[in-house]
This record gives C-alpha cells, sequence and structure tokens, in this order.
C-alpha cells in the first residue's frame, strides 16, 4: 500500500468533508511531508500519538474565515508503478502558483520554489492546491 497517496487522500477528504483534524500512519517520509504541509500553510499542529508500534501522525486542518478548505485537491503524480522525476529545468509552477509541487530530493523533501532555489531536482511525489 502507497503511504503518501494514503496520507494525502486522508487530508483531501478530511477538508472536504470540515473535519477539525485528521490522523494517518507515521513514517518518516510521511512525517517529513507532514512537516513540510505545515509549513506552507496546508496543515497546522502537527504531532505524533500513540506507542511503539502504533504511532499516528495527528494533523490540523486549516480553513479560512468562511469555512472554505485550504486543500481542495490533490493530484498523485508518482505512483509505485510508475516513478516520476523532474530535472530543474522541468520544475513548473502548479495552478499558476497557487499551489505547490512537493518533490524527494537529495537534499531532502521540499517544494517546486525550494527545489528550484537550491537547483535540485528530483522524484515528483503529488500536487496540492
Amino acid at each position: 500500500m502507497d503511504s503518501i497517496s494514503n496520507m494525502i487522500i486522508k487530508i483531501k477528504n478530511a477538508s472536504l468533508r470540515g473535519l477539525a483534524t485528521v490522523s494517518f500512519p507515521l513514517s518518516k517520509m510521511t512525517l517529513s511531508i507532514a512537516k513540510l504541509l505545515e509549513t506552507e500553510g496546508y496543515l497546522k499542529d502537527v504531532t505524533v500519538k500513540g506507542k511503539k508500534v502504533q504511532k499516528t501522525i495527528e494533523a490540523s486542518l486549516v480553513y479560512d474565515e468562511k469555512k472554505v478548505p485550504k486543500v481542495t485537491d490533490v493530484k498523485r503524480v508518482s505512483k509505485l508503478s510508475k516513478r516520476m522525476y523532474a530535472g530543474v529545468a522541468d520544475i513548473k509552477p502548479v495552478r499558476s502558483g497557487y499551489g505547490i509541487l512537493v518533490l524527494t530530493t537529495p537534499k531532502g523533501v521540499m517544494t517546486d520554489k525550494q527545489a528550484k532555489t537550491a537547483k535540485v531536482g528530483g522524484e515528483v511525489l503529488f500536487k496540492i492546491w
């Protein structure tokens, strides 16, 4: 099972239902993605809950004044069956800059803007807007 797809779909579905928090299983990759989404303003209060084997990540979702969710849609680009890679020149803005592209690079998980400034490419994980 793809833990990254599971995570982003849970975030999308919870935000469209208007839930306050969402939880998903912990792994090093999902924790680094959740921290990145927290710094970008798509999540808030990312915490690790649980004991030993059954640890989960719990994150609060972000809404504006009119209860419109910050996360309206996500698209998984690189899948388990087909990996997608992009060089620095191939990285384009998502939704004219209103969304972000999350990549895993040799320097860690970063957004499209961070990857462009660091001049690194990598595996394109997903788009979120």
